[in-house]
């Protein structure tokens, strides 16, 4: 009889789990606790956070982008996973895998907009808004938005300093917006690279 009962769990069908779920568990075969740990006293208190390097992230991204994936299914487990409000890794992956040609101005807004954390901020204008060819204007509708939240200008100073950074951008025009936010805690150390770039171009225009 026992011959049997392992016969029998040897040929069961094991379960096929989404693209979702198999994304989660490689969250969870990857977590580091002590990292988690680490941001949290830094600040960075999300509600689920596995820890997870940005190495280990990339390689996520890397592998599920290689496993296949039509451009419906890129985008519906990238939406999916940045819906995904609550887990860092889920909001860090997302932009790596979103098809950049395919996404609009109003989701980039949007997007821009929602990063609640400046670690998130960062990485979705680096993975994925600074190859937007609106994406200049995307930052300047949010920066000039009257509400604007200081993590929201934020966003937007960060998305316009990537955009510097790849020669998209002039710094000179940023000048008043960079100024205008030294004022504020978030925003100051963008604002301030903003500045150095305006003076480093200047001073090399009067030699």
């Amino acid at each position: 009889m026992s011959h049997t009962h392992i016969a029998d769990d040897d040929n069961r069908t094991l379960p096929e789990f989404s693209l979702m779920q198999q994304i989660k568990r490689r969250f969870f075969a990857m977590r580091n606790g002590m990292l988690a740990d680490q941001m949290r006293r830094n600040g960075l208190d999300y509600r689920v956070n596995f820890g997870l390097n940005i190495p280990q992230i990339k390689e996520i991204a890397t592998d599920t982008l290689s496993s296949g994936l039509t451009s419906a299914e890129q985008l519906e487990l990238a939406n999916a996973l940045w819906e995904n409000i609550n887990t860092r890794e889920s909001r860090l992956l997302a932009p790596m895998l979103f098809p950049a040609d395919i996404m609009s101005d109003e989701l980039a807004l949007k997007w821009l907009s929602e990063a609640q954390t400046t670690e998130i901020s960062d990485h979705l204008c680096h993975s994925l808004l600074r190859k937007l060819p609106f994406a200049s204007e995307v930052a300047k509708t949010l920066i000039h938005t009257a509400n604007a939240t200081d993590m929201q200008r934020y966003s937007a100073l960060r998305l316009l300093l990537n955009l510097v950074a790849i020669g998209k951008e002039s710094p000179l025009p940023l000048k008043d917006i960079a100024t205008e936010s030294l004022s504020c805690h978030m925003t100051r150390p963008v604002a301030r690279q903003l500045l150095d770039e305006i003076e480093f171009i200047s001073g090399s225009h009067d030699i």
